[in-house]
């Protein structure tokens, strides 16, 4: 009989190896890879056994495939809705990860408030009682909504199965734990077997369901990747505790855009739909402050950049950004300077987004290149102006996407000018723009004012 092959897993991610490493390939930890011996080779092996959620014991024809009109049920949350594409699809799995804090638990009682039929959230990290105080301060109360303090994952199924509700809840799928395995509950062969438990039995009832989930210090979420592979949505809820707003994002979503975003404001009563721009800072015009507008999935938002040129002190100039990429602001830094004549190479530059909002559209780079002119020149930019554009290393300007809707939201908010490449607009724009291929002669265009405050 052949001996089998020794079995090695990261106990940070789960992924599997043939191989003792030093370092995880897959999520880059250090020190996770361990073998898989006895009782948790067992363990790994049921909860990597077959996964089905179709209903069927074999392959199916395509053309047999019974098709039904998905609805699309609202939450009941505005921003939620947004972000889910809609409203939830019978069935649907979602993982909702975030910092400790941040307002998970928070979004799930409103969102069971709102809910029409009976509710079961599951907590293995609160007692009823502590639930029930967040629910009276946030006059979340519902009548049908129902709570069970339980970390044994087949006791909740037991019960969601007699009480059949519309929306089921779990805080966490950390905390859960399956009799079954002999591992501790935050396992990775726990989290995995529990996972493909409870969608298993949400895609076999139709019922939505909802995973709340532990991040790690990085920020992404904690446990097996096959967890995000598992479900059919994956949210982010971020946002920095110093300020009052925060944001869901769609990491992934089987039935809707990805990359959704959601904005909520903190408040009191929990949270609410964002009021106005809280990205946008609408005060006296100065230098080093330039607007423009970014895409996160389908909705446009106007945001503020702030750059402060300054002399470098140590003689070592320093590149500092709080919401943008450092090294991309090293990249437009060396732009502005070979392509545009702004001089930067011996002072410090600091860039800040407006808010503390975390941006990753490259639509942005034509305003840190206009907010670093003005800084360096202490010339202030156009009024009401915003910089839309892409930029490469030899100085030209690219198209960004779905730019005229950017153009209409900038419209919306008072904006009268825009520059951005003109290429792929036709007709009449809600704008006046000024039309831009490279940032050559950066501190000579049109949209930079008179000097207020030579350096």
């Amino acid at each position: 009989m052949a001996k089998p092959s020794p079995l090695f897993e990261c106990t940070a991610c789960g992924a599997r190896y043939s191989a003792p490493l030093g370092k995880c390939s897959s999520c880059n930890a250090w020190g996770t890879v361990e073998e898989a011996r006895g009782t948790l080779r067992k363990d790994l092996a049921r909860a990597g056994s077959a996964f089905s959620v179709s209903g069927h014991a074999g392959p199916i024809r395509l053309a047999e495939v019974e098709m039904t009109d998905t609805e699309r049920t609202p939450t009941g949350v505005e921003e939620l809705d947004r972000v889910l594409g809609g409203g939830v699809v019978p069935g649907m799995v979602v993982l909702l990860g975030g910092e400790p804090g941040i307002g998970k638990s928070t979004l799930l009682l409103q969102w069971a408030a709102k809910t029409s039929g009976a509710v079961l959230y599951a907590s293995g990290e609160e007692s009823e009682r502590q639930i029930k105080l967040r629910a009276q301060r946030l006059g979340a109360e519902a009548p049908d909504l129902h709570l069970l303090a339980e970390t044994d994952v087949r006791r909740i199924l037991e019960a969601a199965d007699r009480m059949k509700p519309s929306l089921l809840l779990i805080d966490s799928i950390q905390t859960l734990f399956d009799p079954e395995f002999e591992s501790g509950a935050g396992s990775v062969s726990q989290v995995r077997g529990c996972a493909q438990m409870l969608a298993r039995w949400a895609k076999g009832t139709g019922t939505p369901l909802v995973l709340v989930g532990h991040v790690t210090k990085d920020g992404g979420l904690a446990g097996p990747k096959v967890l995000e592979h598992l479900v059919d949505t994956v949210l982010s809820f971020e946002g920095d505790r110093h300020h009052h707003h925060r944001l869901l994002r769609s990491l992934k979503n089987r039935f809707g855009a990805a990359f959704e975003l959601g904005v909520f404001a903190m408040t009191e009563k929990g949270l609410t739909a964002a009021e106005g721009n809280p990205f946008f800072l609408d005060a006296e015009p100065r230098p080093g402050c330039a607007a423009t507008v970014i895409l996160s999935g389908t909705r446009p938002m106007v945001v503020e950049i702030q750059a402060l040129v300054a002399s470098a002190g140590l003689g070592i100039p320093r590149r500092t950004a709080l919401g943008i990429d450092g090294q991309r602001l090293a990249m437009l830094c060396a732009v502005a300077e070979r392509r545009g004549g702004v001089q930067l190479h011996d002072r410090d530059v600091y860039l800040n987004v407006a808010g503390g909002l975390d941006i990753e559209d490259p639509a942005a780079d034509l305003a840190v290149l206009a907010a670093l002119a003005s800084s360096a020149t202490g010339r202030l930019l156009a009024p009401k102006c915003l910089f839309m554009g892409e930029v490469g290393l030899t100085g030209e300007v690219r198209p960004v996407a779905q730019l005229p809707l950017r153009l209409q939201e900038g419209a919306r908010l008072g904006f009268s000018a825009a520059a951005a490449p003109r290429l792929g607009l036709e007709g009449k724009q809600p704008l006046h723009l000024y039309a831009e291929s490279s940032v050559e002669r950066l501190r000579g265009k049109a949209w930079m004012k008179e000097a207020v405050e030579e350096n």
